[in-house]
């Protein structure tokens, strides 16, 4: 959610910090700050709304204000409105010492209680201003910085990503983490610390990440890694893999219609050299440590949020018809917190695009818990849930920065379609239907391409009905979780009501809606359930109700019964959400431009969901 950025080195920190906090807008946030230590004097900037806001503050309040040691953040609210007293950094009763904050402490009630009886002036509604004050008064026992912040985070029940800074240390920053990303970027004679390597990767590709429990004083040339128990820890030195390139627009206007763009590349990705053709064998070398107990699960457990719910519905789909073992999905926020009934021989699978998901985080240490093998599937190497399961198997499409997930989306479920072709192979399914399947696997990148040549189509349906304020999204079997991930998108980035619904429940309740300024959106493959649909179709048609059909190219019946018809190529039903969703992310898309939102900054959402 929010991002964190720091500084420390020989060069002026100022535009480093503001051209990082630009690097990591795109994780959503509503206020942006940064605090610099310049002749042992504390100098915070801090403003509500965008970062050009606060790069005009700066370049109108700096007066050329140059600093070695600084560190930013980008705000998410959660604790007092986004205003700009609220923004970080915030700092404690004499202005020495300054924190930034990723997180949210839940026992800061308390805490605040006990602080102002000891004489702290309290000054926002924020939790993490709490947090400073209390490492403030750690500071007065311990009398050095980083003992300060590891003592102080012994009381603290709650995540965080923290960094902090005082005028009585110039030389260093104390970074730590307890369920919030952070990462050091080793640089020559100077280091960062960020939430995201997407901060760092202008100035260094050498990277240390930091996990759960541990504390790190980073000065100039160095830096130290302790737990929060005062043990020092010996770091490994990690690269970051994607260059600066992948994370500009490259000519497109918006992150969005790029990674929308991207799909049948990110698609390949996903499958190359992990689907040997002609024979359709899958090899998938993350998953080697935990096969045998892949091989011999008696059921698997998907969990995630969001978008990767979705995906995992499709998962589903595809795992038991093919490989025939029962699945269930669930919201990872939910699966922490029902006591969940764990086997033996269960095989969970967390699924996170950021592979930091706070809710996705705890189930999988849940599920851990309960003795269940975890296989994660995360596109961000080296991400929190990527180093905390069993085994795994990376996404592969690359970084993704507008908030409303798109080619993560169907590259997640195309490393699904591997793992139910990997085990329904092992599970008996015929060698000639594993080669078919495969063959259609492997199409789908060019089946994308074909797609998205209805672009200027779409956008002209955007245009008609730019003006409605619901939608309605159906579809059966497969295309059920497709309709769920085309009415999300719609909803986040253009701001329109749309609900996704089973076809054959549209019948027991969202019938009601249906009239002349209801649009409805069929997904209506050539499919065993094709004539379903179209019953489905005629009694919204007998309603009024306005149709867009997402309709195979060959499919000509279908022009009797809908209003406006995008054509997508056939494929096998278990891959369909990946074809089938493309046109439903150009509606999106489109429609949100036509109605003037901020397409990869939509209002409220974060692309790191980091808090609970």
């Amino acid at each position: 959610m929010c991002g964190i950025v720091g500084y420390i080195g020989p060069k002026n920190s100022v535009p480093i910090l503001l051209e990082g906090l630009q690097r990591l807008e795109y994780r959503g946030y509503d206020s942006a700050g940064i605090a610099l230590i310049a002749d042992h004097k504390l100098v915070v900037h801090k403003k509500a709304g965008k970062v050009a806001e606060l790069v005009r503050m700066v370049n109108g309040n700096g007066h050329g204000l140059t600093a070695h040691l600084g560190i930013g953040h980008t705000r998410w609210a959660t604790h007092g409105e986004p205003n700009d007293l609220n923004a970080h950094p915030h700092w404690d009763c004499h202005k020495e010492i300054a924190i930034i904050h990723n997180g949210i402490i839940e026992n800061y009630v308390t805490l605040r209680t006990k602080l102002v009886l000891d004489g702290h002036i309290i000054r926002t509604k924020t939790d993490t201003e709490i947090l400073v004050h209390l490492i403030e008064e750690m500071y007065k026992r311990a009398n050095d910085l980083f003992t300060a912040v590891r003592l102080a985070l012994l009381e603290v029940e709650g995540a965080y990503g923290i960094l902090v800074v005082s005028t009585k240390e110039p030389d260093r920053i104390i970074a730590a983490r307890k369920g919030s990303p952070l990462l050091i970027g080793i640089g020559e004679r100077e280091n960062l610390v960020a939430s995201d390597a997407a901060a760092v990767v202008d100035h260094t590709r050498q990277v240390v990440y930091l996990e759960d429990g541990e504390v790190a004083c980073i000065t100039a040339n160095s830096y130290v890694t302790k737990t929060i128990h005062d043990k020092e820890i010996i770091k490994e030195v990690e690269e970051i893999t994607f260059d600066l390139q992948q994370i500009e627009k490259g000519g497109f206007e918006h992150f969005m219609l790029k990674e929308i763009h991207e799909q049948p590349e990110s698609i390949r990705n996903s499958l190359r050299g992990r689907l040997l053709m002609p024979e359709g064998v899958v090899k998938l070398g993350g998953l080697e440590p935990v096969l045998d107990k892949l091989y011999s699960a008696e059921r698997i457990i998907i969990m995630a949020c969001g978008t990767s719910w979705h995906a995992g519905l499709a998962g589903k789909f595809m795992l038991e018809q093919l490989a025939r073992i029962p699945v269930e999905v669930d919201y990872a926020s939910e699966f922490r917190y029902r006591n969940p009934v764990i086997k033996p021989n269960d095989v969970a699978i967390v699924i996170s695009q950021s592979g930091e998901t706070a809710d996705t985080q705890a189930a999988l240490r849940e599920a851990k818990s309960k003795g269940a093998v975890v296989i994660g599937v995360v596109n961000v190497v080296g991400s929190t849930i990527a180093r905390g399961t069993d085994a795994g198997v990376y996404i592969h499409a690359g970084p993704e920065i507008g908030v409303a997930s798109t080619k993560a989306f169907t590259s997640q479920i195309a490393v699904l379609s591997l793992i139910t072709l990997l085990l329904a192979r092992h599970r008996g399914l015929a060698e000639e239907q594993c080669r078919l399947l495969a063959a259609d696997l492997m199409s789908l990148p060019d089946k994308v391409e074909k797609v998205l040549g209805e672009s200027d189509h779409i956008k002209y349906l955007a245009g008609e009905f730019k003006h409605v304020q619901n939608f309605l999204y159906l579809g059966r079997g497969s295309n059920f979780p497709t309709a769920l991930e085309g009415a999300l998108k719609l909803k986040e980035i253009s701001y329109i009501h749309a609900e996704g619904y089973p076809a054959a429940e549209m019948k027991h309740g969202p019938i009601a809606l249906i009239d002349e300024n209801m649009p409805v959106v069929f997904i209506v493959p050539k499919d065993a359930i094709y004539e379903k649909v179209l019953s489905n179709m005629q009694e919204v048609r007998a309603r009024r109700g306005k149709i867009i059909a997402v309709a195979n190219e060959d499919d000509h019946e279908i022009d009797q019964l809908a209003d406006h018809v995008i054509r997508v190529p056939r494929t096998y039903s278990y891959f369909g959400p990946i074809v089938n969703s493309i046109p439903l992310q150009l509606l999106a898309y489109y429609m949100a431009v036509a109605r003037g939102c901020n397409v990869d900054q939509p209002r409220n959402l974060a692309k790191s969901v980091t808090v609970e």
